[in-house]
């Protein structure tokens, strides 16, 4: 879709809502109202759910706290609604964080399953605490007003409830535009890779877990205000299954999806109950199934939602221009010939097995060093062990002269080793560009707060520049919004490498970064390691490619069954009968 398209359909919207007070009746508008405050519960559920990929059934527990806080608040002690406002997301805040420090180290299905859990201990005390009315709930909720305007009539608190929707939206897709959007936006596909990029992937999780809990807190105060009653009834979990319903059914991984789905479901549950009565007496059973049956149908024709369904039927816009910005500060590299990495006595046993026994070998600034062997050598467990995916049962490893023995992928990023991977972990649904903004992800410092607010424009504009840069030096810079999942398996492999280089590293690990390629591509890449050496850059292969690293590398470090069996040029190693049999069964 063009900007112009973009703009006018846009224009037109925002027009339609403002006027609908004006042209629409009272039953609409209070429809119009409800989608709105369902709307802001399943904008949280696209950012944690469509786009960090956690699931959650219990974002209506977070609506009910923000409902219940103010609500008692307001009537009890007889403060303003601002009040409430603020007690709410701030209760609603601490007990997402409180949720999400116990669950969201589970992994699989047990994480939606806690939040069941959860969720319906949330609805249950609601309905049990007789300081919150028991299951009658509390009434006389004060309306929300500002000097002598009153927000009680549905058509006033119309322009709060979608100005509020409207500027969560803005403040959403800002953040996924951000640096901590990107590293949201990578947590689906695992933890292996963004945690190798010095990314919390924790954190991440938490703190879009409590944003998604503030979201719902926001449109549970709004509730309270406008239905000027609050009971546990509408916080249960089969009112978060359709929260999430309606994201899924908008497009779950789209801002706009939020409000679409919100839309279809609010209208088409008002339709039935209007409908079902003609056909049946039991028309809450019918309604059920109705919704079982378009669950079903959605998954089986638009299972992205109907956003991304409509948008691949609408012309494709264009892409804005990169412009050249201040680069981003480099790290001063170590002189060349300057003991970069030391290996020591490594020691790495599964079960029975000794995967990695006592290696160690050494890495010196300004060079190429291989780590080679043949399959089932023990390479690549080497490979995780200095890198921090593993941890050593014995040995040390030390870098620059610090020991980074078992600290964690982080600090080993943050200290200047970046990697590659022997099966490439990218996130395929991310463009080019935004795969290699992650590998800036130390080199950069705005927080979710000045993403969210766009305060991050100039830091932003040259790490993009940085990316750009990376992409050209690896030959893939013509179209950095291509899809990253799009790529052949060789050029997502320079992509990873570009994703290397953005981190700035002392020392770039290359996991069988020729697996895949053809040999113009491997010759290609040979000569991109040779500039990177030039430059100051020292790398470390894994590799079981023996012609391409034989004409490539300063030395070789030679594995079989999990042993070093020697070290040396590449002349000295391959007249070597050992490693000639280790390959090859025999001397040749």
């Amino acid at each position: 879709m063009t900007r112009t398209i973009q703009y006018v359909i846009t224009f037109c919207v925002l027009v339609a809502l403002a006027a609908a007070p004006f042209w629409a009746g009272s039953f609409t508008i209070t429809l119009l109202n409800y989608i709105g405050i369902y709307a802001l519960v399943a904008l949280g559920i696209v950012l944690l759910t469509g786009v960090g990929g956690l699931t959650s059934f219990g974002q209506a527990a977070f609506v009910g706290i923000g409902a219940y806080a103010t609500a008692w608040l307001t009537t009890v002690h007889g403060a303003s609604p601002w009040l409430g406002l603020g007690f709410a997301l701030g209760l609603t805040s601490a007990i997402a964080a409180l949720l999400g420090a116990v669950t969201l180290r589970l992994g699989g299905h047990f994480l939606p399953l806690s939040t069941i859990a959860w969720g319906l201990s949330i609805f249950y005390l609601f309905g049990n605490l007789d300081a919150l009315g028991r299951y009658n709930g509390i009434t006389g909720v004060p309306p929300i007003s500002i000097g002598s305007i009153s927000f009680a009539p549905s058509t006033t608190i119309y322009y709060l409830i979608w100005g509020l929707l409207a500027g969560s939206a803005v403040l959403v897709a800002n953040l996924l535009d951000s640096r901590e959007g990107r590293a949201i936006r990578s947590l689906r596909g695992g933890t292996v890779m963004i945690e190798s990029l010095g990314v919390s992937a924790f954190r991440i999780r938490l703190v879009t877990f409590i944003i998604a809990a503030l979201l719902a807190g926001l449109s549970g105060w709004l509730y309270a205000h406008m239905s000027r009653y609050v009971s546990p009834a509408p916080f249960d979990v089969r009112m978060g299954i359709e929260y999430l319903f309606m994201a899924i059914v908008g497009g779950s991984g789209h801002i706009l999806g939020a409000v679409i789905g919100a839309a279809i479901i609010t209208l088409l549950k008002n339709t039935l109950q209007d409908v079902l009565p003609y056909f049946s007496s039991q028309g809450a059973q019918l309604e059920i199934i109705v919704f079982a049956v378009l669950f079903i149908l959605v998954l089986q024709f638009a299972r992205r939602g109907v956003v991304p369904y409509v948008r691949r039927l609408l012309p494709k816009g264009s892409k804005p221009a990169l412009a050249a910005a201040e680069p981003l500060e480099r790290r001063t590299m170590p002189e060349r010939g300057t003991p970069l990495l030391k290996v020591d006595n490594l020691v790495k046993r599964f079960g029975g097995l000794v995967a990695v026994n006592q290696v160690g070998f050494e890495v010196r600034a300004g060079e190429i060093v291989a780590l080679i062997g043949p399959n089932g050598a023990g390479k690549s467990t080497m490979f995780n062990l200095i890198t921090g995916a593993l941890e050593s049962d014995s040995g040390k490893v030390s870098f620059l002269g610090q020991d980074i023995t078992g600290v964690g992928q982080r600090r080993i990023a943050k200290a200047g080793i970046a990697r590659t991977f022997q099966h490439v972990k990218l996130r395929p649904n991310m463009s080019l560009l935004d795969n290699v903004l992650l590998g800036t992800y130390l080199r950069t410092h705005s927080g979710f707060l000045t993403g969210a607010l766009r305060l991050s424009r100039n830091e932003e504009a040259r790490a993009r520049f940085e990316a750009l840069t990376q992409l050209k030096r690896v030959g893939l810079g013509e179209n950095p919004y291509e899809l990253a999942g799009n790529l052949p398996l060789g050029s997502q492999r320079i992509l990873e490498v570009a994703r290397a280089l953005a981190a700035d590293p002392a020392l770039v690990v290359l996991d069988e970064p020729a697996a895949g390629l053809r040999r113009l591509e491997k010759l290609a890449l040979a000569d991109l390691l040779r500039g990177l050496r030039t430059e100051g850059v020292t790398i470390l292969i894994v590799e079981h490619d023996m012609d391409f690293v034989m004409g490539l590398v300063d030395r070789l470090v030679v594995m079989d069954f999990g042993s070093k069996l020697t070290e040396g040029p590449p002349s000295a190693v391959r007249s070597d009968t050992r490693v000639q049999e280790a390959y090859l069964g025999g001397v040749a």
